[in-house]
Parts: structure tokens; C-alpha cells; sequence
């Protein structure tokens, strides 16, 4: 189920802006995935309290993936190589086939629980090795994307310069309806997860939309943590729209056109999600032994580093080392942030707000931070480079050295401005 999960999300998500600069749209890159934080702002909640009350939450699960994947597998059908015949319908499509996804990754971890508690297993010692499942999965689609071409009706794999590659057309999108018709099937035949018993009068209406978490507020050092995360949750999505549109550019370089790198760009990116996977191994020692402000610190650095890195790389021996650097410390960055910062809700929370709490770390950091932020970081990309015949081209250092420099900002500030018990 996770590695289904994130395979749906792995085929798209980071090749999709190579895809979107060919059809004409590169201008709206940065309003594909803020739409994502977007309605991650409510949906989840929507969901969740169908999911408690209503209907069980593996076939609620399905049902999400089936109308995701329907959608993914319409934008296929009225997507093209050239320019969109009507862009309105293609946004249109894909908010809803996003608006049906998001929701599905708190969902698949709620059937995963149920399942795992009901077998007598231990959620947080069995749960971890099957999420990292599903980033392999995520992994595994982003290759197939990179590798994958149809040229004249013949299917191939090569890692050549190939402009009918899947990562570069909408094919991409027929991958990611498949799998998520296929883990629609699957979710049907899961074990069941019985709907909770609810008790309409023991919860009023803010505690059950999870309203009441906003009273971490009061405290001054819950609400730093949570304006602290939303502005470093600007950076989440940056490199997900821009890195492969960014390295795919190199191509626009006589020089630099034939590199590996720049011919497989979604490949190289996905040491990113490798790293990811091992760092999270990585986070019980580094809470234990350094504590919180001490582990997001290492995060935020970890995003200057990210950002600069790319600055300064190029795909030609030696640059191309500093773009695998960059992929390197993504894993810090991405994990130190996400799952120490809800490791750290989770324990400064009371128990009947802690899922509450846990849905306020998102709605701050992949809700509102991630669309500001992608929003504004399409503004400076758009101010700073143009798409010339397929590739988006310009003043990519410039760019790359502002959001390192915005977040060496954000991590001097945290540093003064933080304290700890």
C-alpha cells in the first residue's frame, strides 16, 4: 500500500515541470504545486472526519485514488507536446485529481495504524520500515519517467538524449492514473478498518474540524516553533517545481547538452528521496543527543545548502558533484524539518490535542508556507529566467542564491529567537 501510495505521487511530481514548460505553461509552474498546499489547507480534514465517521478508511482510501487516477488519466488525454488547447481545463483536472490525492497520505498512515494495532504489532517499531516503502516507490516511478520513451508507437528505456522520454510529455500523468487505479483495487481487498463509534455530543464543532489546537498559540515558544515553521516550510516545494526544469536547462548549453546529467534530471534528482529514506534512520539519535532547536537548525542550514549548492553546480565533471551534494543533503533538510517537527508536537502537546496539533504542523508548514512560498519563488524565476525553445533559461544562480540567502535568514532568526526548556 505505501509503496502504491507514493509511486502515484513519485511519476509526477518532480518531472512535471519539464512537461508543463514544453505545453506552454512553464509561467504557472509555480501554481501546480502551491494548488497542492492549497488544498491540503482543508481537504485532509474533510476526509479524515468522513474517515472517522462514515465510511472505512481503506476503501475511502480507494475511492480517493480512483478519482485522482481518473483525473490524472483525463490530463493525459487532453494534454499534448505543444501548447494546452485550453489551460483552464488542464488546472482545472488536476486540482481535483490533487485535491483527491492529498488527503490520501494521512489516510494510507491511518489504514497502515488500524491494521498494524489490530495484528498485535508494534506501530512504532513495525511502521517505519514499510513507510520507507514508500519512498522507494516514489523512487522507482521517478526512474521509470526518466528511462521511459515512446517514439513511432515503439516503447524503450534509454537514459539518451530522448525528447519522447515520459518525463518530458504527459505521459508522466497516464503512469500515475494507472497505479492509482491499481491501488483502488487493491485498497478494496484490504482488511477491514471498522469506522469509530461517534458520540456527537461529547465533541462540538471546533474539536472535531481540530479548530482547538490553535490555543498552542498562547504559549510564545509553540507559536516561534509554528511562524518558524511555516517560513522555513517556503522552501518545500521550491525544488520539487524547479530542479529538474532547472537542470533539464543545461540542455539549452552547447557545451553542457550531451551531459549525463542534464539529459536525466529526474534520475538525479531522485537521490534526493534516496537520502530521504536514510536520514530518517538518522533522526532518533539526533533528537536524543542535540534536542530540537538543535536538529532544525541543522535542517534550516541543510536548505542553504541545498539551494547554494545547486548555485554554484553545474552537470559537467566536477559541478555535477554539487548537484549530488545538493541531492545529498536534501534528506537532512526535507526529514530533520518534517518528521523531528512533529515529533516535537507530539511531545510538547496534551493527549487531547495531539492529533489536532499534528494537523496545525501541516497546515502551517505544507498548507500555508508551501504555497507562499512556491508562489513567491515562481515570481522570482519568472522575474529572473524565460522559457526559450523548451527550456527555461536565465539567471539561475541569482535565483538559487536568494532562497539560500532567505533561508540562512530564517535560520539566524530561529537561532536568536527560539529557546528551549
Amino acid at each position: 500500500m505505501n509503496f502504491l501510495e507514493f509511486a502515484v505521487w513519485g511519476a509526477y511530481l518532480t518531472s512535471m515541470g519539464n512537461y508543463l514548460g514544453k505545453a506552454g505553461m512553464g509561467t504557472e509552474i509555480s501554481w501546480f504545486y502551491a494548488i497542492q498546499g492549497i488544498v491540503s489547507i482543508i481537504m485532509p480534514t474533510i476526509m479524515g472526519i468522513i474517515a472517522d465517521k462514515y465510511i472505512q478508511p481503506q476503501r475511502l482510501l480507494g475511492i480517493c485514488h480512483l478519482v485522482a487516477g481518473a483525473m490524472m488519466v483525463s490530463l493525459f488525454a487532453i494534454g499534448g507536446a505543444t501548447e494546452m488547447p485550453d489551460k483552464t481545463l488542464f488546472i482545472t483536472i488536476y486540482t481535483i485529481s490533487v485535491a483527491f490525492y492529498m488527503p490520501t497520505i494521512a489516510l494510507s498512515n491511518t489504514v497502515a495504524f488500524q491494521l498494524l494495532k489490530a495484528n498485535g504489532m508494534d506501530t512504532v517499531k513495525d511502521f517505519p520500515p514499510i513507510r520507507v516503502l514508500g519512498t522507494v516507490g516514489f523512487i522507482v516511478t521517478m526512474w521509470f519517467v526518466n528511462c521511459a520513451a515512446v517514439s513511432d508507437g515503439a516503447f524503450s528505456f534509454t537514459l539518451l538524449e530522448n525528447p519522447h522520454k515520459f518525463q518530458y510529455t504527459h505521459l508522466q500523468f497516464f503512469v500515475s492514473g494507472i497505479i492509482g487505479f491499481i491501488l483502488f483495487a487493491y485498497c478494496m481487498a484490504m482488511p477491514q478498518c471498522p469506522v469509530k463509534e461517534y458520540h456527537a455530543g461529547k465533541r462540538n464543532l471546533s474539536e472535531t474540524l481540530g479548530l482547538n489546537a490553535f490555543k498552542l498559540f498562547r504559549s510564545k515558544r509553540m507559536a516561534l516553533f509554528f511562524i518558524f515553521s511555516a517560513m522555513l516550510g517556503m522552501s518545500l516545494q521550491v525544488t520539487n517545481g524547479y530542479a529538474t526544469p532547472f537542470i533539464t536547462s543545461f540542455k539549452g548549453n552547447p557545451l553542457m547538452a550531451d551531459t549525463f546529467a542534464a539529459n536525466n534530471a529526474t534520475l538525479l534528482v531522485s537521490i534526493s528521496q534516496v537520502s530521504e529514506a536514510l536520514c530518517i534512520l538518522l533522526i532518533p539519535f539526533f533528537m536524543k543527543r542535540f534536542g530540537i532547536k538543535t536538529v532544525m537548525l541543522i535542517a534550516m542550514v541543510a536548505w542553504v545548502l541545498r539551494f547554494g549548492l545547486f548555485g554554484i553546480g553545474n552537470p559537467a565533471f566536477p559541478g555535477v558533484t554539487l548537484f549530488i551534494l545538493s541531492c545529498i543533503v536534501y534528506g537532512v533538510a526535507f526529514d530533520f524539518f518534517n518528521v523531528s517537527g512533529g515529533l516535537f508536537v507530539d511531545s510538547e502537546c496534551e493527549s487531547d490535542v495531539k492529533a489536532s496539533a499534528q494537523g496545525l504542523f501541516m497546515l502551517m508548514t505544507n498548507g500555508i508556507g508551501a504555497t507562499v512560498g512556491t508562489l513567491l519563488a515562481g515570481e522570482v524565476i519568472n522575474k529572473y529566467c524565460h522559457w526559450e525553445n523548451g527550456y527555461l533559461l536565465g539567471e539561475w544562480q541569482t535565483c538559487w542564491f536568494i532562497f539560500a540567502g532567505y533561508a540562512l535568514a530564517v535560520a539566524i532568526c530561529f537561532a536568536i529567537m527560539f529557546r528551549t526548556k
